[in-house]
C-alpha cells in the first residue's frame, strides 16, 4: 500500500508551479516587495469573497487576532470569552493584548464554543467573545451574536481554519466586528510562508488595524500609538492570489472527501464521526476529525499502515503551562478535555485519490472491528 500523507504541499506546488513562478517573478522584477499592488488586490478579492467592506493583509493569523483585539480597544482590565479547544494563538493573542482569556466549554458534537456556556461566564469585565470556527465548521453564530447584542460585546471571529465556510449561507468572518484569517502553509488557503488577514465592515476599525500593523502610523514618520511590524509581503500575496483561484475547487474536493469518509466509515463501533453539513453549517472541512476512546491505538494502527494522522489538540488551552496563572484545573471544561483525549484528524486534503480514501477507511475499519 502506498503511504497516505496528511497534507501534500509538494504536489500542490507542482500543480501550480507555472502560475506561481510567473507570479513570483513578476514581484521580483517589480522591485516592490512590501505593501504593493499584490497585497491591495488580495485584500479586495478576499473582502469580496467574504462579503466584507474591506480587509488588511498581515504577517500572520496570530497578529490578525492580536491587532483586531487592539483595534477594538481591548486591553488591561478586560476579559475575552473564548473556547479552551483551539490552537494556542487564540488565547495567546488575548494575553498579548493585555486582557484575560476566560474559557467556556464547547458543544459535544461540533466542539465549537457553546453559547450556553458563554452565558455562564459573563462578567462586568467582559468586552468581547472570540469564537473559533474549528476544523472549518462554523460556530453557532445565532447564539453567540444574541449574547453579544444583549450585552453590547464585540465579536472577533477566529476563521484561521475556515476560509470560505458559511453559516446560514453567509461567509464566516462577516458576522462579528472583525474576522481573522491565517495563511499558514497547511491552511486551505496557505501561503509559501506565514501570513494573515483581518476582514470587516467598519472602515474605521480596519484603518486602525492597518495603522497598528505599520508601527502605529497613519502618516509616514508620525506614530500615533505603539504598533507592530506586521505587513503581508508582496510575494506571499502574489502566491495567495494564484491559490485563491483554485480555492473553490479545492473546497469542493474536501467536501467530496468528507462525504466519502462518511459513507465508508458509517456505523463503526468505537468511532464517532464529525457532524455533517446542513442548512446552517457549511464547513470547509479543513480537518476530518473522528473521535475514539482508544485514539492512540487507532493512530498507531494507521501509522503502521503508512497513513498519517494528526491530533488537534492534545492539551486544551486552560491546561497549558503558560496559562497556569489563570487558575483553571483539570475538570473545569469536561467536554473539551474529553475531546482532547479522543480526537484524531484523518487526511482530507483535496489531492487524495479514491484509492487513498479507501485505504484510510479500510485501515480504520480493520481497527474498529478488532477492538
Amino acid at each position: 500500500m502506498s503511504p497516505v500523507p496528511f497534507v501534500d504541499l509538494a504536489r500542490q506546488f507542482e500543480e501550480l508551479s507555472p502560475e506561481l513562478e510567473r507570479a513570483l517573478l513578476r514581484v521580483a522584477r517589480s522591485g516592490h516587495y512590501v505593501l504593493g499592488p499584490e497585497v491591495a488586490a488580495l485584500e479586495r478579492e478576499l473582502a469580496v469573497d467574504h462579503g466584507c467592506a474591506g480587509a488588511v493583509g498581515l504577517n500572520s493569523g496570530t497578529d490578525a487576532l492580536l491587532l483586531a483585539l487592539r483595534a477594538l480597544g481591548i486591553g488591561p482590565g478586560h476579559e475575552v470569552i473564548t473556547t479552551p479547544f483551539s490552537f494556542f494563538a487564540t488565547s495567546e493573542a488575548i494575553v498579548l493584548a493585555g486582557a484575560r482569556p476566560v474559557f467556556a466549554d464547547v458543544e459535544p458534537e461540533s466542539l465549537n464554543l457553546d453559547p450556553s456556556a458563554v452565558e455562564a461566564v459573563l462578567s462586568e469585565r467582559t468586552r468581547a467573545i472570540l469564537p473559533v470556527h474549528l476544523y472549518g465548521r462554523p460556530c453557532d453564530m445565532d447564539g453567540i451574536l444574541a449574547i453579544a447584542r444583549r450585552r453590547d460585546l464585540a465579536v472577533v471571529e477566529d476563521c484561521a481554519q475556515a476560509v470560505g465556510a458559511r453559516y446560514r449561507g453567509q461567509p464566516v468572518g462577516s458576522f462579528g466586528a472583525l474576522g481573522c484569517l491565517s495563511f499558514f502553509p497547511t491552511k486551505n488557503l496557505g501561503a509559501l510562508g506565514d501570513g494573515g488577514m483581518v476582514l470587516g465592515n467598519d472602515t474605521r476599525l480596519l484603518e486602525r488595524v492597518r495603522a497598528l500593523a505599520a508601527h502605529g502610523s497613519r502618516e509616514r514618520y508620525l506614530h500615533q500609538e505603539i504598533g507592530a511590524n506586521s505587513r503581508l509581503d508582496e510575494i506571499q500575496a502574489a502566491a495567495l492570489r494564484v491559490k485563491r483561484a483554485r480555492l473553490a475547487g479545492w473546497t469542493e474536493a474536501r467536501r467530496r472527501n468528507a462525504g466519502r469518509y462518511r459513507e465508508l466509515l458509517a456505523n463503526l463501533p468505537g468511532l464517532a464521526l464529525p457532524p455533517p453539513d446542513d442548512e446552517r453549517f457549511g464547513s470547509t472541512w479543513h480537518q476530518f476529525t473522528v473521535r475514539a476512546k482508544d485514539r492512540d491505538g487507532l493512530r498507531a494502527h494507521l501509522e503502521r499502515r503508512g497513513i498519517a494522522s494528526m491530533i488537534y489538540y492534545p492539551v486544551p488551552l486552560h491546561l497549558q503551562p503558560a496559562h497556569r496563572d489563570l487558575g483553571y484545573a483539570p475538570g473545569a471544561f469536561p467536554v473539551a478535555e474529553r475531546a482532547a483525549a479522543e480526537v484524531l484528524s484523518l487526511p482530507i486534503h483535496p489531492h487524495l485519490s479514491e484509492e487513498d480514501l479507501r485505504a484510510v477507511a479500510e485501515a480504520v475499519r480493520t481497527w474498529a472491528q478488532s477492538n
